[in-house]
């Protein structure tokens, strides 16, 4: 048998060799997109309980990563012998330090309830309205400053009135991102006719099908009128195409467009 001969790029001869890193980069991307578009056909239930529980667990990662770097700074804010001479403010005040100076399970914690609860609300208040806005995310981001606040057990005695400051601060700072997120990140003006789309197609994985709508003007206002050979006429797979009409056979907006047009 003869031997096989490397090429100089480090393959055998005829045969280029795969970049491992970009094929990695692939199967994720296959994954990933598999995984949205069994999630896009669940019902409200699972999809929020699922992106609830992953986005949790990504949470309690970076929490956990975080107070192994800071170390457990929680054990140097003691109370005094007196504490209980001291004013309910300043115990407010070193509680919170202590919330906030935890190790890697308190931070765990904290980072799977802020994430978790903020990704949960979103992805509910996405289905039933249709839309991603800065209403939705600050009603999610007051879920999350809520919920953490009594988690953590932030603030004084009145857990219930600590708990609506902490989700009225993280609702304000949430919306305040947003908006200047939406300012900074507007895109082009002949793009505008392309958002849904766009958004669409990103909560599908399949974003780079978005020169394909451009190049066949299917625009927002064509959304509703999709059919499987008009996405076949832009050279979109089978596979993505049944992706997005079932997608849109899904969103309450759009279904109702869809049967008004008919």
């Amino acid at each position: 048998m003869a031997a096989e001969i490397p090429t100089k790029a480090g393959g055998l001869m005829g045969q280029p060799q795969q970049n491992p890193l970009a094929l990695v980069q692939f199967k994720l991307k296959e994954v990933e997109t598999k995984f949205r578009g069994w999630l896009a056909k669940q019902s409200l239930p699972v999809e929020a309980a699922v992106v609830t529980t992953t986005s949790a667990a990504q949470g309690a990662a970076i929490g956990a990563f975080m107070g192994t770097l800071t170390g457990d700074a929680s054990s140097l804010i003691t109370p005094p012998p007196n504490a209980a001479n001291f004013n309910p403010d300043a115990m407010a005040s070193l509680k919170q330090a202590q919330a906030l100076a935890g190790g890697p399970l308190i931070q765990a914690r904290n980072f799977a309830v802020m994430t978790g609860v903020n990704a949960g609300i979103s992805c509910v208040m996405k289905r039933l309205r249709g839309k991603e806005d800065v209403q939705s995310s600050m009603v999610a981001a007051f879920g999350s400053g809520a919920l953490f606040s009594l988690v953590s057990g932030m603030g004084g005695p009145n857990q219930a009135t600590n708990a609506l400051t902490s989700g009225l601060f993280f609702a304000l700072v949430q919306g305040g991102i947003f908006q200047l997120g939406q300012k900074f990140s507007q895109p082009p003006v002949e793009d505008m006719y392309y958002a849904k789309g766009r958004s669409l197609l990103s909560n599908l994985g399949l974003q780079n099908y978005e020169k394909n709508f451009k190049k066949g003007l299917l625009t927002d206002t064509t959304l509703p009128l999709l059919t499987d050979s008009a996405l076949r006429d832009v050279n979109i797979p089978p596979g993505p195409r049944l992706l997005i009409l079932d997608h849109i056979e899904r969103d309450p907006e759009l279904k109702e467009k869809r049967k008004s047009s008919r």
